[in-house]
């Protein structure tokens, strides 16, 4: 039944950017009305009652929200997740509702090395899980390298590197993380990898507030670097895109 509700939000989100691309074509709405064979009424519940454009950034859904099982002394694994790693998960779960996108979770496990079937969410590092590892690789524009022991996020086209402010300064509480997203095989993978748990959460906190924004019909891939500041421990204040997006477009 989650997956017809679903493709019922999405029909009715692709109706409603349909007319509003004939609006912005120069058609008054009385003139789509009559092309569609529907009353200037019908219209209107459309355009209010349609899940908003930016939906797609996602999918079409359901959603799999996933963040990394951690390992607990030797050989062993036990149900520890990472308090910053359930922040994002929680955040991103709201962003996903108020897109009328229904979610599920899943566990990554230390030695997962593939992303689940539909679209998906995978809120992980590399080093956390060999998945994160191949997903980054495969990124169009952005990689993770290690330089003098520490990890950068840098940009392929120039070479201009990324880390964490606390790098520099153990008493800055900023962090920065990768935020990646493209379409494979008719489903959408977004990753969020922060160089700490903190910067996924991050990644997260700018999401919820500027996808409406990043999102774009004609683009297939998008990644960006996201400086965020923290307070009280696990509290996320402020987010900001340092590097990109970058984009690909059919």
């Amino acid at each position: 039944m989650t997956l017809y509700q679903q493709r019922a939000a999405e029909l009715a989100r692709l109706r409603k950017e349909a007319i509003e691309e004939a609006h912005r074509k120069g058609l008054n709405y009385t003139e789509i009305a009559e092309l569609l064979g529907i009353t200037k009424g019908r219209i209107s519940q459309i355009k209010s009652g349609a899940p908003p454009a930016e939906r797609a950034f996602f999918g079409v859904g359901p959603v799999a929200v996933g963040i990394p099982r951690r390992e607990v002394g030797e050989g062993g694994t036990a149900d520890v997740f990472d308090a910053s790693d359930r922040a994002a998960r929680s955040l991103v779960e709201k962003v996903l509702a108020r897109l009328s996108l229904a979610s599920s979770r899943f566990e990554i496990e230390p030695d997962a090395a593939e992303v689940p079937p539909g679209d998906t969410v995978v809120i992980c590092a590399p080093g956390s899980a060999p998945v994160a590892q191949q997903l980054m690789t495969e990124d169009d524009t952005l990689k993770l390298e290690k330089v003098d022991g520490e990890w950068y996020l840098v940009e392929k086209a120039t070479g201009r590197r990324y880390t964490s402010p606390a790098t520099a300064d153990p008493a800055d509480r900023a962090d920065i993380g990768f935020l990646g997203r493209r379409e494979e095989d008719g489903r959408v993978i977004v990753h969020i990898a922060g160089m700490t748990s903190m910067g996924s959460h991050g990644v997260a906190h700018w999401l919820d507030s500027n996808v409406s924004g990043l999102y774009e019909p004609s683009v297939r891939s998008a990644s960006a670097v996201v400086e965020s500041d923290v307070e009280a421990g696990t509290s996320v204040v402020d987010s900001r895109v340092v590097a990109g997006p970058f984009v690909t477009r059919e």
